[in-house]
């Protein structure tokens, strides 16, 4: 459990009632991470949500490198070497790691420490359960998560118009 001083300081939390912000209190842990951390790979099932408290983290997606050769066989066998493209970053006061609040609970890229990092790691099985409860906090924590979605999706929009034009 952290202290819901801490959790209310941040706007993505705005608005919520002190209830939510104690549930969220005691679902969370604190973590500190070195530069280059992986907080979690495409295609994972996540188990957390993160608040992002100090440094940088990087939203990568994995892609074929197109400045090597990919043998064939290699692409078969999905061994192809690959190259990470940065979709988003985030920075202080950002959430990530939304996957772990959306069924099915599968990330779509990966998370990796730019810099030392501290984060708010909240459990998701306890937030769902608080939100099976209390359907109101729920609904107000999808409108967020959603928000979050939309802003990656325009992220990834933006940075695929970037590499078209290149």
């Amino acid at each position: 459990m952290v202290s819901p001083e801490l959790i209310r300081r941040y706007p993505f939390f705005a608005g919520l009632k002190h209830a939510n912000i104690t549930a969220l209190a005691d679902a969370a842990s604190e973590q500190v991470e070195d530069a280059s951390h992986v907080f979690f790979r495409e295609n994972e099932t996540l188990q957390k949500f993160f608040l992002l408290l100090e440094g940088a983290v990087a939203i990568v997606i994995e892609l074929p490198d197109n400045n090597e050769v990919q043998p064939v066989s290699d692409q078969l066998l999905g061994a192809f070497h690959t190259q990470d493209v940065v979709v988003s970053t985030v920075g202080p006061g950002d959430v990530f790691g939304w996957s772990g609040l959306v069924p099915p609970h599968t990330t779509s890229a990966k998370a990796k420490a730019l810099t030392p990092c501290r984060v708010l790691a909240f459990d998701c099985k306890t937030l769902l359960d608080n939100f099976n409860e209390d359907c109101e906090f729920g609904y107000l924590m999808m409108q967020r998560a959603a928000r979050v979605i939309r802003n990656r999706l325009h992220d990834m929009h933006i940075q695929s118009l970037a590499s078209a034009a290149t």
